[in-house]
């Protein structure tokens, strides 16, 4: 294990980890319940993403011998569970779904910065993350354009 792989790095890599998988149920749950041919497979590609995100994050935490962390966060679950509410009780749900879409991707830009700020992060995890949190600006303004759709 490299020593600038801390064990506070491990744990925030897990978070990221767990809320990639929380992001990917998700949007999947999104793709089930959206009308609108365009956004449903907008959130099945997401799904498959973040899917391919927290796969990619397993194998960077078991490179330097990190423990993985199992289940899902309690903060991805509250995120769920608002998104199901509010798109049972929306009048709008694509909308409304497109809304708290924007809300997680937001939330992940902030975990991956917070991630990517570490001093001593070693450089194949900083290209891993950087690559990825680029990815979710970019969806972040598709995200934005589908709201004119919806």
């Amino acid at each position: 294990m490299s020593t600038t792989y801390t064990e506070k790095l491990g744990e925030k890599l897990n978070t990221l980890l767990e809320k990639s998988y929380d992001a990917e149920k998700g949007y999947h749950k999104a793709a089930e319940n959206a009308k609108n041919p365009g956004l449903k497979g907008y959130f099945e590609r997401k799904s498959k993403e973040r899917n391919q995100f927290g796969h990619a994050i397993k194998s960077e935490i078991r490179n330097f011998g990190q423990e993985i962390d199992k289940g899902g966060s309690a903060a991805g679950s509250m995120h769920r569970a608002w998104m199901d509410v509010k798109s049972f009780f929306s009048a709008d749900s694509d909308e409304s779904m497109l809304e708290a879409a924007i809300t997680g991707e937001k939330a992940a830009i902030d975990d991956y910065q917070d991630v990517l700020n570490e001093i001593n992060l070693p450089t194949s995890t900083a290209t891993l993350l950087t690559n990825q949190v680029s990815q979710i600006k970019n969806d972040l303004n598709t995200i934005k354009n589908l709201e004119d759709l919806a």
